[in-house]
């Protein structure tokens, strides 16, 4: 009996305890090692499989050493909603585009609107990574097609839509824009702060002015991701404001204009962030110090 074999066994024992440390034995699987854990994996109880994919997912953030992708992989034909939607969250740093198929299908035909939801984030992923051209660049239009058309399925959740946008906001094509502009005129809370934060993962400047004007919104959720989207448009315009920001009420709008301001860079920024190392709370401190340290690597790069 191998070591693996051996192991499953004791996953399948609903008495015995989920060791993290021992679920490390699921690391980096031959292909042999994979299909027997398929075989194996549904005579696991449904409680126990979720609870070893949140351990799995814990795990791999501790350790990136760690390769529980075929594991997760396996687990997107999981009959359980819950157990799929954490596998793709696991997936999230995989680069194998054989994953594409199996997020477009988990978005078009799964019951489970989590699901859907969460293969349209996996699908963002890839969506950079073929307008970066890391990838193929006939994946583009087949990930752009099946992400549209969620946001524009008819009877279909807010939260498939929404998240649909954010993952296609990653290519560039006037679609694109359209469904921006469209969610960023919506009487939807909601969707419009899935727009912001799209204007800045879409890192096109054609959106500055509406992300500059969001700064100041009322709403706090609308001052987070239009300050982090000012930080992904590295957008000097946007510096006085952010400093600003660093006496906002709310704690996450406030760090999340300190990231940015790390993002932007120049003289202004950095005055700004040596500002919250000397009287800001231990939060700010933090995450101050990262943006500078952020900004001096930036700095010393060659052709800076």
């Amino acid at each position: 009996m191998s070591r693996l074999t051996r192991y499953l066994t004791e996953l399948r024992d609903a008495a015995r305890p989920v060791v993290p440390s021992r679920l490390t034995k699921l690391s980096d699987l031959s292909p042999e090692e994979v299909e027997e854990f398929r075989e194996a994996w549904p005579g696991i109880e449904v409680a126990r499989r979720r609870q070893v994919v949140n351990r799995l997912i814990e795990l791999v953030e501790d350790d990136i050493a760690l390769d529980f992708d075929p594991v997760f992989a396996a687990c997107l034909d999981d009959p359980d909603g819950e157990v799929k939607a954490k596998a793709i969250e696991g997936l999230w740093y995989a680069e194998e585009p054989a994953l594409i198929a199996a997020f477009i299908r988990l978005l078009v035909e799964d019951e489970t609107e989590a699901v859907r939801a969460a293969a349209a984030t996996g699908l963002g992923q890839f969506a950079y990574l073929a307008e970066v051209e890391e990838i193929p660049a006939r994946y583009r239009r087949e990930i752009e097609q099946a992400l549209v058309a969620a946001f524009n399925r008819e009877g279909e959740g807010a939260p498939v839509r929404r998240r649909a946008l954010e993952a296609v906001s990653a290519v560039s094509s006037p679609v694109v824009d359209e469904l921006i502009r469209q969610a960023y005129s919506s009487d939807s809370l909601d969707f419009r702060i899935s727009a912001v934060f799209a204007m800045g993962r879409n890192y096109n400047p054609v959106w500055l002015a509406a992300v500059l004007k969001e700064l100041t919104s009322p709403h706090p959720q609308l001052r987070f991701e239009a300050a982090r989207a000012s930080g992904e448009l590295e957008a000097q315009e946007a510096v006085p404001t952010l400093a600003q920001m660093l006496c906002d009420s709310d704690i996450e709008v406030k760090l999340a204009a300190v990231t940015a301001l790390g993002h932007v860079g120049g003289a202004d920024a950095r005055e700004a962030l040596e500002k919250c190392l000397e009287g800001a709370d231990e939060a700010t401190r933090e995450v101050a110090k990262e943006a500078l340290e952020e900004m001096d690597l930036w700095e010393h790069l060659p052709g800076f």
